[in-house]
This record gives structure tokens, sequence and C-alpha cells, in this order.
């Protein structure tokens, strides 16, 4: 009896330790998936960091090189979304932050942000100093009101478009107080019902690109 009792405790515990390795050899082979799968996300996770593309200021496609302002506009579409102008970074003008409304919208790279479509214009323009980046943009119509004085101010900021522009055009520039030529940062789409994208408007015009700063 104490043999028999003998023989079924050895073969009890090889059960238990064949048991023991059977479940310890599955967990292991758990535990190298897991962390297997673990590590592949983790570089996955990595590679796709790595290849995410660079953001540039105001969104713009490539870097601006030293010493030149990063710029990026839009003209306002139909009479329901107004424009969007951005320097550097900043959105100076749009709609979400309620500074734009019907007519041409101006923003001055002093901080003088404001929209017109009436006389007061013409003082603004004026008014304006030798040096500072001016960016314009459209909303609904902006040249019914502007007047022959009106254009000629703002084309000697650097416009050739401004002789042009028409009832509903859509129109964006970035030009300069004092500038000595043309500037090339102007867009101008007309307004055309055989190719207008809304009813009675054009498409949205926009522009971006890299300005030179002053040198003194």
């Amino acid at each position: 009896m104490r043999v028999a009792g003998a023989a079924k405790l050895v073969v009890a515990v090889a059960v238990f330790l064949l048991t023991f390795y059977v479940i310890s050899q599955v967990f292991e082979i758990k535990m190298d998936a897991s962390l297997g799968n673990l590590f592949a996300r983790s570089a996955l996770d990595t590679a796709a960091r790595s290849t995410k593309p660079p953001r540039y200021k105001c969104g713009i496609s490539k870097a601006c090189p030293e010493k030149h302002f990063a710029f990026k506009m839009a003209s306002g579409a139909a009479n329901v979304v107004g424009p969007k102008i951005c320097l550097e970074d900043n959105v100076l003008m749009s709609g979400v932050k309620n500074n734009v409304g019907r007519g041409i919208n101006v923003a001055l790279a002093n901080g003088k942000n404001n929209y017109f479509n009436v006389a007061p214009f013409i003082e603004f323009l004026k008014a304006i100093q030798d040096g500072t980046i001016v960016l314009m943009g459209t909303y609904d119509d902006g040249a019914t009101k502007l007047n022959d004085e009106a254009r000629r101010l703002i084309a000697e900021l650097g416009s050739t478009s401004i002789t042009n522009l028409g009832f509903r055009d859509n129109w964006v520039f970035c030009g300069g107080k004092g500038i000595k030529t043309k500037s090339p940062f102007e867009q101008h789409i007309k307004n055309n019902k055989d190719t207008n994208k809304y009813e009675g408007w054009p498409e949205v015009v926009e522009m971006e690109g890299c300005i030179p700063q002053k040198q003194d």
C-alpha cells in the first residue's frame, strides 16, 4: 500500500510539473507576441512621426528664408465667408476673428486692420507710413465704390491689377508703402457668369509667399 501511495504521489507531482511547464511555455509565447506587437507598434508610430510633414508659419507650403516674413491669404467666398489674412503665423483678419467686412479688407504689418468701401479709405491709404507691409483682400464686392484716386494710391503700393478690378471680382494683394517696383504678390479672378464657381461670384483666390524684410 505504501508503494502504491508513493507511486500515486510521484505521478501527481509529475502531472503538476508537466502542467506547470506547459502553462509557462504558453504564457511565455503570449508575452513574446505581446512584446513583439508592442515594439512593432512603437516602431510604426516612430516612423509615422518621422515622416509627418513639417508645418510652416501660416501653413504655407515651404519655409521662408532668413529675413523674410511668411504670409498666406484668401479672398472672401461670395458674400458668405470673409477673407483671411495671416502674417508670420498670426491671423490678422478672418471671419472667425469677426474683423472683416464687405469691400476691401486691409491689414497692415503695424497691426492696424480695417475694411473699407467708402470715402475714409482714401485718408487711410494716405496715412500709411513708408516701409509698412500692406495686405488686401476683397469680400463680396471691393470695386464698385473705388474711385480713381483710391486705385492710384493702391497702385502706388505695388498693385498692377487694381486698375482692372471690377464688380464682384476676387482679388488678394500684398505690397508696401514706398515700394519702388510692382509687387509679385497679387492674384485676381474676374467675375464671369460663364466661369463663376458661385452664382454671381468667382471662386476664392488664395496666395502665399515670403516677403523680404526691409533692409536698413
